[in-house]
């Protein structure tokens, strides 16, 4: 989604498409109108046994902004992403990274994979990728 059509978060998805009932009672039980953050939007995932996906498309269809990517990619105010360089990144986690990249770019759930694997942050992980100037892709919520 680019920033022009911020706000459109249906048009992603066919005209025909509806949310899912289940996960949108979810989705407005546990969050702010017009929002969900990415942590809130996997803890629904899990509880009512759904994808991350699934839990992503509903919040589109609902015209819901996906915030505070754990990653620290998007979703942030006043500015948009939040991750910084690693300064000293680890070099077990540098290879991690290089050899889990698809096309010169790094899955967000391959960073999460690594995250979970050397038990750091995901944020951490995303700093070792902008330290090596690479690029995080397929979003496990739609996002990107």
């Amino acid at each position: 989604m680019t920033a022009k059509d911020k706000g459109n978060y249906p048009g992603k998805h066919q005209p025909e498409e509806q949310p899912d009932e289940n996960i949108k009672s979810e989705i407005e039980n546990e969050t702010e109108p017009g929002e969900i953050p990415c942590a809130t939007a996997f803890t629904i995932a899990e509880k009512i046994s759904v994808s991350a996906a699934e839990v992503g498309k509903t919040a589109d269809l609902m015209n819901y902004e996906l915030v505070k990517c754990q990653l620290g990619l998007f979703g942030y105010k006043p500015g948009r992403k939040i991750v910084k360089p690693e300064a000293s990144p680890d070099p077990d986690i540098k290879n991690a990274v290089t050899d889990s990249l698809e096309d010169g770019k790094l899955s967000c759930r391959a960073a999460w994979d690594i995250a979970d694997r050397f038990s750091v942050s995901k944020l951490t992980v995303s700093g070792v990728c902008e330290t090596m100037g690479l690029k995080i892709k397929s979003c496990q919520l739609g996002a990107f």
